[in-house]
């Protein structure tokens, strides 16, 4: 089968399950893994022939992008600040408001002293994207970064390896850990935070395949992570250390009342850039 003909068979497989656009990036996605192709090549090389091993690569792509699994989950990985990530079921796929979240402690940490050893810690960690990038960007600052799950932690020290940097990664419950070893300067957090009454907004490709584990918390207690790290952050940052979280854009009043209830100062509320409630940043002395 020709390239071109292809991608209309591939269009019409999934033009009810997924908009337009989103097929367009799919199809893109998959030519460049499976065929080395660009989407140029589409223009000019409409009659390619695709050999019949690769259209059935391509067609068990197609299956499980019916069944609304994240086409980063089909093949691997993702990108993230301009970084490959290894992906797979048992981690968060990135998203593009926590890229906003590194991007401001980047900026944050160079107004504060780029040359100072900074030492900063990623509680929840998932892929590693957020430890690992700020790494990359801030190669003097030690970094560390905690999760609760032992298979998130192997791809995340996988992630490691592939961006070339040095993060220590600690198995720690978060949730039944009173005192950490050591000081940080700065503490990063992106906990779960989805309620179980918004699961209705959740899109089935998450669903069905991101883990419950790393998305959601019960109605009655949507703070619970947010108020166990304020009150480790309170014992584990150094002087006029900074604590930064995403948080749940409906939640942003509540989460600043509860950092000023327990002392933090300073506390900056962000939007993304979908115009949602998104980032905190407070401070403590």
């Amino acid at each position: 089968m020709q390239l071109k003909q292809y991608r209309v068979y591939f269009t019409k497989q999934l033009e009810n399950t997924y908009p337009q656009t989103e097929i367009d990036t799919f199809f893109f996605l998959v030519i460049e893994e499976y065929l080395s192709l660009q989407r140029i090549d589409l223009v000019l090389q409409p009659t390619f022939e695709i050999p019949s091993d690769k259209i059935k690569l391509l067609d068990e792509v197609l299956v499980r992008l019916q069944k609304e699994e994240p086409i980063q989950y089909i093949l691997g990985k993702t990108e993230f600040y301009g970084l490959p990530f290894y992906v797979n079921s048992n981690t968060l796929i990135p998203r593009p408001e926590t890229e906003e979240l590194v991007e401001w402690i980047i900026k944050e940490i160079e107004v504060i002293d780029r040359k100072k050893l900074l030492s900063i810690l990623d509680i929840g960690t998932g892929t590693g994207c957020i430890p690992i990038s700020l790494k990359k960007y801030l190669p003097s600052a030690n970094v560390s970064a905690i999760d609760v799950s032992e298979e998130a932690l192997r791809v995340a020290k996988q992630n490691a390896v592939l961006n070339n940097v040095e993060v220590s990664f600690i198995h720690l419950d978060i949730l039944q850990t009173e005192n950490l070893s050591e000081q940080f300067d700065v503490i990063v957090s992106n906990p779960p935070y989805v309620r179980e009454l918004e699961k209705v907004e959740i899109k089935n490709n998450v669903l069905k395949n991101e883990p419950h584990l790393a998305l959601f918390v019960e109605d009655n207690n949507p703070l619970l992570f947010y108020k166990k790290i304020a009150d480790l952050a309170k014992k584990q940052l150094t002087k006029n250390g900074v604590l930064f979280f995403e948080i749940n854009q409906y939640l942003g009043k509540e989460t600043v009342e509860m950092l000023k209830g327990k002392g933090f100062t300073k506390i900056e509320l962000r939007k993304d850039l979908f115009g949602n409630d998104r980032m905190i940043k407070a401070c403590f002395s």
